[in-house]
């Protein structure tokens, strides 16, 4: 994971593909959220603690822009970049690369730090934030 930039690779399996063998839209925004968890994951954070705590991610907003199209067997690599940490959000901006580097989806994803119990937005605990800074 480089300072500002964090890879993950995914393969693409028949499974991820719609009737007429390309990744089926939805799929793109999977490999984007796994690709988030394990940013996340590299610097030490585990969601299912942060759930226990009663702290959660969700997303409040997002775009797509789809510019080609990924098949069967191709080996991707998810970009994840933090573009704005704010008190209660997280703003990401996303890339899927193919193996040339050529950008197949871009995307920036809006995430909100929740309270669970209540659903609202609640401060990025201290800890955490300290963390998230030191990764842009």
């Amino acid at each position: 994971m480089s300072e500002s930039r964090f890879d993950w690779p995914v393969r693409i399996y028949y499974e991820d593909t719609d009737a007429g063998g390309i990744v089926y839209n939805a799929n793109y925004l999977k490999f984007m959220e796994r690709a988030r968890t394990e940013w996340l994951r590299a610097l030490g954070i585990e969601q299912d603690r942060l759930l226990a705590e009663g702290v959660a991610f969700v997303v409040r907003h997002l775009t797509l822009d789809l510019r080609r199209a990924a098949r069967f067997n191709d080996q991707l690599r998810v970009t994840v970049s933090v573009k704005l940490l704010k008190r209660v959000s997280i703003v990401f901006e996303q890339e899927i690369l193919d193996d040339a580097g050529l950008c197949l989806a871009k995307g920036e994803v809006v995430i909100a730090c929740v309270d669970i119990a209540q659903m609202k937005p609640f401060a990025i605990p201290e800890q955490l934030m300290g963390v998230l800074s030191g990764a842009r």
